[in-house]
């Protein structure tokens, strides 16, 4: 039997920062992690991938010279891709530098299977610990893999697949139109493949703005991108060396490879929750606004496994679980101002409500939009220039509740609608500030001025 202080169960980056902060405080922490210290983001997800967003940016401004600077022959190659995504971004999916920073924090690491066993003791590869102060749950999610006929039969990608990928396919079927598939979508068009985006919903994005779904349709156009909006996959079959999708409208796709990329889910069950009282068929776990777990005193979590979504809320996660450990008096959790953004080009940046979402809550709603071509860094910029600032205002209390910044670097430009959302900045306050010209962040500035005094909803 070993005993610990501390538990954290999942070690992906919420749960690497609480093992760590409490580790340092000279606690007796031990950290679990089936897979490789670090979790998903630094070795399949958004360390990786964007490494494959900056190589396909690079294209496309390379081509932007012929209209900006003179002539430009670009030969795609992805090897360089390949291999920087292996020996920069992962070590070769190596994690032995993660694990001994971890451990010089003076925490001890344990790979394998982790469960609970009560609100008291974690099992590990048959192990018992018994735990004295705390377990920290942050197992996250997996893929979601939606319920399509034949789909066990085919040799198909998630994420990790397309990450891993030594060259690009010939052709690919994406289905899912959401961040991640539509930035593979783009990174994959751009190096050459033929791809078609399967897309339930009425556009892709179905969780942002409008504008930015068709402005991002008219994009993908361009760049031979086969969109099919409402139009989900419901089977499909290995023909030779390709694969055939079959939609709900009875359409089919062929392409050689298949890409799955509707969403993650958790698996409660693999954890045993049932054992601290959480139905292990539950979509999340459930927490208070410091992440202790209802009905489980002693038992925190944290990050995807309650529903947080992104690395960046994670962490937040963790820090909060960690002074809440430690004794510590700190504000709870609050999803006001939670940014998002998808790396695409051009990038796609939010935060808060959308308009709609401002609507179904009854708030007094005044929008703003500037579009990012008109604005005097738009104008110069000429091409690769397309996207805008839309601000949704609660006119009632005159503050801003959500913003939407599309443009060449618009999760940058978000920062500053982040921050406004968050502190509840008043519009005649952002109004009255000076914003440097010419920059892409003075289209925010343009956006006021249309919010105008009369609510034109």
């Amino acid at each position: 039997m070993t005993t610990a202080d501390v538990v954290v169960l999942g070690m992906g980056p919420g749960g690497e920062h609480v093992a760590t902060d409490l580790a340092e405080a000279g606690m007796d922490v031990v950290g679990v992690e089936k897979e490789l210290l670090g979790g998903e983001c630094p070795y399949w997800a958004c360390v990786p991938t964007k490494m494959m967003v900056r190589a396909t940016d690079s294209l496309a401004e390379a081509q932007r010279v012929n209209v900006l600077a003179g002539r430009s022959s670009v030969e795609r190659s992805w090897m360089p891709v390949a291999t920087r995504i292996r020996k920069e971004a992962t070590d070769d999916w190596n994690d032995a530098a993660a694990v001994k920073r971890f451990e010089d924090a003076g925490g001890r690491f344990v790979r394998g299977t982790g469960r609970l066993d009560g609100p008291k003791r974690v099992v590990v590869n048959d192990e018992a610990i018994d735990v004295a102060k705390a377990i920290v749950i942050a197992t996250g999610t997996k893929p979601r893999i939606p319920p399509i006929e034949g789909i066990d039969g085919i040799d198909y990608w998630t994420n990790r697949g397309a990450v891993k990928a030594t060259e690009v396919p010939e052709s690919l079927v994406i289905v899912g139109g959401g961040a991640v598939g539509c930035e593979f979508a783009q990174v994959f068009a751009r190096y050459g493949s033929q791809v078609t985006l399967l897309e339930g919903e009425a556009h892709v994005l179905p969780r942002e703005e409008p504008e930015a779904c068709k402005l991002l349709h008219e994009i993908f156009a361009t760049d031979g991108i086969d969109v099919r909006a409402e139009q989900a996959a419901v089977a499909c079959e290995a023909t030779g060396d390709r694969v055939v999708v079959t939609t709900d409208k009875g359409s089919t796709v062929s392409a050689t490879r298949l890409l799955v990329a509707t969403g993650r889910k958790t698996d409660l069950g693999a954890i045993a929750t049932s054992t601290i009282g959480v139905d292990e068929s539950a979509r999340w776990i459930p927490v208070d606004d410091h992440l202790r777990v209802t009905g489980a005193p002693g038992v925190w979590a944290i990050g995807d496994v309650v529903g947080g979504g992104f690395t960046h809320m994670a962490v937040y996660h963790g820090r909060i679980a960690a002074a809440d450990i430690r004794g510590q008096s700190v504000p709870g959790t609050s999803d006001r101002a939670t940014p998002r953004v998808t790396f695409t080009d051009p990038e796609i940046g939010a935060v808060g409500l959308t308009e709609q979402q401002a609507r179904e809550q009854g708030l007094d709603v005044r929008t703003g939009l500037s579009k990012v071509p008109e604005s005097a860094r738009g104008w110069i910029h000429k091409v690769g220039n397309d996207g805008f600032i839309k601000l949704v205002e609660d006119a009632r209390r005159g503050v801003l509740v959500g913003a939407t910044s599309v443009g060449p670097v618009g999760g940058e430009v978000l920062s500053m609608l982040t921050l406004a959302v968050h502190a509840e900045v008043r519009v005649e306050d952002l109004r009255r500030m000076i914003y440097a010209y010419p920059t892409f962040h003075r289209a925010v500035e343009d956006a006021l001025s249309d919010l105008g005094g009369v609510n034109r909803g």
